[in-house]
């Protein structure tokens, strides 16, 4: 097999620290970026290896000490290759070890059996082809041998390792390509919804953006039904892309119009912003438990006496807690503080604090329906839903939506996963659940961690058939026993290193990838690693516009001005008489 032109030879290394490689004489060190992948040819097998660092090197110190003179290039040329010289350090990520061919036994052409004693002899000297076009994918146990040569990763290579976006046998989808290569690098999508998943990154790297391109791939390859928390309305419709004031880029919805529903805590907002057929979403007080005033107690400025209370009106009313408080009088609290035991100043500051409820517009005292159980519907029906917040955008109303919302979904799915494991029909079985959030460390502190539905469903991994992709730039402020179980981490660039120590929480080999992290641009790079792909990776993401637009959106819906769809639908309601 042509490897192509050989860029320099293994000289040193090991299996925990890497390999060190000197560059040929006319490979030029400026060639060589952080992030790249190379190919070290074995005796018997090919190392895949990710490049993570790169050095100069002199044979002498006096060379060093006493350097050319800046205008002297015959001398520069001179030293080029054999006293001066450039190094990199290649990770090895995976083994591709041809598939040996059976030793002939049997001749091809029909005749005689070979005897036993000639077909031994044949084993004992079979040799692996190493021409053979079948690979097999090894985790890395050994190291070449010194000298051996490095060249370029092939498309070849990366076909072996990533797959195909139209592979058939598989739920693949296109995130990105190499630094220096146009091919695709995919995930496995099947493997990706089955654990929780993280996208990170500093704040204007295109977290929003990366989670478009993760949400638009799992619907078109049908590996989940999605429920979307929307806090800045970035995914259901189009949003303002991304340092650009004036263009915009289209949402799920416009997309995928007959799979993505959209349901909007402020439905003047969302009709102001082109959206006709959003379901309006209200909630009731007697749908908010002690779980969830605990979550935004640090919102509300709640001390823990007053959640202690709070739990004491809640095992005396019921759901009807919260009604009850707002309504008692001072004379009301002081009776049912000498008949409950409670305490009558934890309780007035509680009746104050919650008084803030009453600002929020989904908030009612009763609701004319269950909008809880209208989104369980669609997700039951395999629509994907976004839950969008519009003005209600705060971090009181995003926290306590989230977690009323999700902690009766999780509920309802752990009660049909307990039945498909009793009865074994297919039927039964829940549609995998892919929950999105944003700011997740949040939900995800040490501090409540335990106590919020999302520690639950993070540390559950795919039990119940429920998973988190979250959303965040402070992965140090997630819980490190949910950072440990996170599946698969799309990172952007990051600098603090607290942040990323975090993303490298449970990761073998971190050292060598933590380099790589530092070097990303802050645009449309990120690393890949985990779960869902092979190996780390480092990839120019997908563009998200109109030629993916075309690739990924629903090929039967054709784009018509929104204006021109609104007045279509209202003809047509005049043609039916209403």
């Amino acid at each position: 097999m042509t490897l192509g032109k050989p860029l320099g030879s293994v000289i040193q290394g090991s299996l925990s620290e890497g390999l060190e490689v000197r560059l040929h004489p006319d490979v030029s060190v400026e060639d060589m970026r952080v992030g790249k992948f190379l190919v070290v040819q074995g005796t018997r097998s090919r190392f895949f290896c990710m490049l993570t660092d790169v050095a100069l090197g002199t044979s002498s110190q006096r060379i060093t000490a006493n350097p050319p003179d800046f205008g002297d290039d015959l001398l520069r040329e001179i030293l080029a290759g054999s006293s001066t010289y450039g190094t990199i350090e290649l990770t090895p990520m995976l083994m591709f070890t041809p598939v040996p061919d059976p030793p002939a036994f049997f001749p091809l052409n029909g005749k005689s059996r070979k005897s036993l004693p000639e077909a031994a002899k044949n084993l004992a000297s079979f040799q692996p082809n190493t021409n053979s076009e079948e690979i097999e994918l090894r985790p890395v146990k050994t190291i070449p041998s010194h000298f051996s040569q490095v060249y370029d990763a092939e498309e070849r290579d990366f076909r072996t390792v990533f797959g195909w976006e139209d592979d058939p046998q598989r739920c693949n989808f296109a995130i990105g390509q190499p630094l220096d290569m146009d091919v695709p690098v995919c995930l496995d999508l099947e493997r990706f919804v089955e654990r929780s998943n993280g996208v990170f990154g500093k704040s204007g790297t295109g977290k929003s953006f990366l989670t478009r391109l993760l949400l638009s791939g799992i619907i078109r390859r049908q590996a989940a039904v999605n429920l979307i928390f929307d806090m800045h309305s970035e995914y259901g419709w189009e949003a303002v892309r991304e340092g650009k004031a004036f263009s915009t880029v289209k949402g799920l919805r416009q997309l995928f119009p007959g799979q993505v529903q959209m349901f909007t805590l402020d439905p003047q907002s969302t009709k102001r912003r082109g959206v006709r057929d959003a379901q309006e979403l209200y909630l009731g007080y007697d749908q908010i438990e002690i779980e969830d005033i605990k979550l935004v107690a640090n919102d509300l400025g709640l001390s823990d006496a007053a959640l202690d209370n709070a739990t004491i009106l809640h095992n005396e009313f019921g759901k009807s807690w919260i009604i009850t408080l707002l309504n008692m009088t001072n004379e009301d609290i002081q009776v049912f503080c000498e008949e409950k035991k409670g305490h009558k100043g934890s309780i007035m500051a509680l009746q104050r604090k919650l008084l803030r409820l009453e600002n929020l517009k989904y908030m009612r005292t009763t609701c004319p329906k269950n909008y809880v159980n209208s989104i369980l519907q669609s997700l039951e029906a395999g629509q994907h839903v976004v839950i969008e917040f519009g003005s209600q955008s705060d971090m009181l109303s995003y926290m306590l939506v989230t977690n009323m919302i999700t902690r009766r979904i999780h509920k309802e799915y752990v009660r049909k996963a307990e039945m498909f494991l009793q009865t074994k029909n297919p039927i039964d079985r829940p549609q995998q659940l892919v929950i999105t959030i944003e700011e997740a460390h949040r939900f995800l502190d040490p501090a409540i961690v335990g106590s919020t539905i999302f520690g639950i469903i993070a540390r559950e991994m795919r039990k119940y058939f429920v998973t988190l992709l979250i959303v965040d730039q402070r992965p140090s402020g997630i819980d490190n026993e949910v950072m440990s179980q996170i599946g698969t981490r799309i990172t952007a660039l990051l600098n603090d290193e607290k942040d990323i120590d975090a993303i490298f929480t449970g990761v073998s080999g971190a050292g060598s990838l933590r380099s790589v992290l530092a070097k990303l641009d802050s645009k449309q790079q990120a690393l890949i690693l985990g779960h869902a792909v092979p190996m780390p990776v480092v990839v120019r993401t997908r563009p998200y516009d109109e030629k993916f637009y075309q690739e990924i959106g629903d090929t039967i819906w054709e784009e018509q001005p929104d204006e021109a769809v609104f007045a279509a639908a209202e003809a047509a309601k005049a043609d039916l008489g209403f």
